[in-house]
């Protein structure tokens, strides 16, 4: 409304009634701006504290900070199923998983008064805990999410490297002890568990272990990362984890998550030019660990002092240990078996160390296993693993009174026939009448891999352009790990003719098999190669090509399925403690180890080989001249090299032979 001038207000005779009205309208408003608030007569809806009531639930929730030795509590949550409440209730065993990935988030995957639907999911094999009994049991790494103190990726053990009396080592036996002390439905026995970064931790409760704790199953363990697992391979930075590492330690909660403005990562890694650069753009300087991947690219003490199989190597072997491999682990594919070779030769009695290997891609043996992209099994291998190997295995150590489990020393699935094996030891190709003898399979004239050394040095070669590299996978590229339908986990059995097609990519392929081939363990690449650079990286891959046409499943009809890949820096050809520019032009021999295969190249099918230079953006670019540090590659470094491999080159298979035809 409008308000009338104050001669209209006078001639009306109205002001003192406005004025009162206003007066009392003033005091009011005082009187209520100047009265004290009175919350105990309107009190908050909410009260200070709340007690869940869950009497239709199967399990009682404990959360709770167990104390370590240096006075940081961590955040722990217990699940004890209710059946072992009770006067005359039975005692059960606990299974532990530590974690940096959020207790509570793992211990409920669904709102649910029922313990199978909380535990469905990351990081629990559910059927196996729920369906036999056991208390379980998630606890938040020191400085993650709930838990007191300070966090450090993946933290060495006490030495030099960690100059506090406290690591995990240490976290997990003051765990345990506190756990068979303060939980009075615990039979005393501790099993603990877990895949990747929790697949870490059980290998380090190793170190010093409780006396309680009576099994320990590392699955897709990190073991070292600069061999071949999360960070590095032989060398070459893998890039495309910046964002985990970005999420996991800019903030205890993963609070801050890594942006991109493009939908496709090859775009987004090649503009930004060096993963140092990528980094800076997104403010990692102010990030711990990303700060010491820079100053160590290197295989120097830094990484050799925190290498897990390397430390327990030095320790004596007293927990039984089930280590868990995946065939097409795309993140870990390296710590299983390098443990398993440092800690078996310590198995005197042949009872204290197992190992499982599966078709599986990293953590798949907890959920279901009858595939992997396009890739068929005929059968569920994840839950064969899970009810026939971990289920006894568990119980054998955790249930009072169980019977000795019936598990081989080593169950290896083997791919192409798709059977599970009973195995005595790694690699062995049977239990008895066969041995492991190396083939060479020569990268041949007329592009051609054979088992016949060629007469004469011939030589192939391409031309490596850091400004087009070979993707890794068919473009669009998404992030690691994403979510909403992405692949990242299959990865690793792409169908690789989109590399085959390429110029820059040297396709070797053998001629159609007559028989069987079977392969166990780890192929070894002999390249003789040269770069018109003073640098270089050398992708390889040994690959199984069907048959053109597959009639029962048309779409595997050529299909190019990576057995084995993996790449070499060539700056380290001489030994990885130390870079070294390549001499230009020069022939010189490149060694490395490709990841483990247990394979049969069925009759009908091919063998192929694939050389490149670059694997992108999965693994940064080497600008093909020798920088002291790659990772702060300038754009004026990254030049075209023209790459020529010699018909000397070969890879060493670990052929399955049978004794008798010896």
């Amino acid at each position: 409304m409008s308000l009338e001038p104050l001669p209209a207000l006078l001639k009306a005779g109205l002001v003192p009634v406005v004025a009162t009205a206003l007066l009392a309208f003033s005091a009011g408003a005082f009187a209520r701006q100047d009265a004290a608030p009175k919350y105990p007569d309107y009190p908050s809806e909410t009260p200070a504290s709340f007690t869940p009531v869950n009497a239709g639930a199967d399990f009682e929730r404990r959360v709770v900070m167990i104390p370590m030795r240096d006075g940081v509590k961590l955040h722990t949550v217990i699940l004890v199923p209710k059946n072992l409440n009770g006067d005359h209730a039975r005692k059960a065993g606990i299974v532990l998983t530590r974690t940096p990935y959020d207790a509570d988030a793992l211990t409920t995957h669904s709102q649910s008064g029922n313990l199978a639907a909380n535990l469905e999911g990351y990081d629990n094999p559910t059927d196996v805990i729920v369906e036999d009994g056991y208390i379980r049991v998630v606890q938040d790494v020191r400085g993650k999410y709930h838990s007191e103190g300070d966090y450090v990726m993946n933290r060495p053990p006490h030495g030099p490297l960690n100059p506090t009396p406290v690591d995990d080592a240490t976290d997990t036996w003051d765990t345990i002890d506190w756990l068979v002390k303060h939980v009075p439905q615990s039979n005393g026995k501790v099993g603990t568990l877990g895949i990747s970064y929790d697949g870490f931790e059980p290998l380090m409760a190793l170190i010093h272990p409780h006396p309680a704790l009576k099994v320990s199953v590392p699955m897709n363990p990190m073991v070292d990362g600069w061999m071949g697992d999360d960070w590095f391979h032989h060398g070459a930075f893998r890039q495309q984890n910046l964002p985990y590492i970005y999420e996991q330690t800019a903030s205890r909660g993963n609070t801050y998550k890594w942006w991109s403005n493009v939908h496709d990562d090859y775009d987004l890694y090649l503009r930004a030019g060096s993963a140092g650069e990528l980094a800076r753009q997104h403010g990692m300087q102010q990030l711990g660990f990303w700060q010491k991947m820079l100053e160590h690219t290197e295989y120097d003490a830094f990484w050799q002092d925190q290498a897990v199989d390397k430390l327990l190597a030095k320790e004596p072997l007293k927990v039984p240990v089930m280590l868990v491999h995946s065939l097409w682990d795309q993140e870990d594919i390296y710590g299983a078996i390098a443990v398993y070779k440092a800690i078996k030769p310590k198995d005197t009695t042949g009872t204290m160390v197992k190992l499982v290997m599966g078709p599986w891609h990293h953590g798949q043996e907890i959920g279901e296993g009858s595939s992997l992209g396009v890739i068929r099994f005929g059968s569920d291998t994840a839950k064969y693993f899970r009810e026939q190997v971990l289920r006894p295995f568990l119980a054998q150590y955790l249930k009072d009174g169980a019977p000795r489990a019936d598990v081989a020393p080593v169950t290896a699935f083997q791919t192409g026939t798709n059977r599970w094996e009973r195995l005595n030891r790694w690699p062995a190709g049977c239990n008895s009448g066969c041995s492991i003898r190396p083939a060479p399979l020569y990268l041949g004239d007329g592009m051609k891999a054979t088992f016949s050394k060629p007469a004469d040095d011939g030589v192939d070669s391409y031309v490596s352009d850091p400004a087009h590299p070979v993707p890794f996978r068919a473009r669009p590229i998404q992030p690691i790990g994403g979510g909403g339908g992405l692949t990242w986990a299959q990865w690793l059995v792409d169908d690789q003719r989109e590399a085959s097609g390429r110029t820059d990519v040297l396709t070797y392929t053998s001629d159609v098999l007559t028989a069987p081939l079977a392969i166990a363990g780890q192929p070894q690449v002999h390249l003789t190669a040269s770069t018109s650079g003073t640098d270089s990286d050398w992708v390889v891959k040994l690959i199984d090509v069907y048959p053109d046409l597959v009639a029962a499943q048309p779409e595997m009809g050529g299909y190019q399925l990576a057995v084995a890949m993996d790449i070499l820096r060539g700056r380290y050809r001489q030994g990885f403690t130390e870079s070294k520019p390549i001499e230009p032009n020069k022939p010189l021999p490149y060694t490395f180890a490709l990841p483990t295969t247990n394979h049969v190249f069925l009759p009908g099918h091919r063998i192929m080989v694939q050389v490149q230079s670059s694997w992108f953006p999965l693994y940064d670019r080497n600008p093909q001249t020798f920088v002291p540090n790659i990772m702060l590659a300038k754009p004026e470094d990254f030049q075209k090299a023209t790459q020529k491999v010699f018909h000397s080159s070969y890879i060493e298979l670990p052929v399955v032979a049978s004794d008798k035809g010896s």
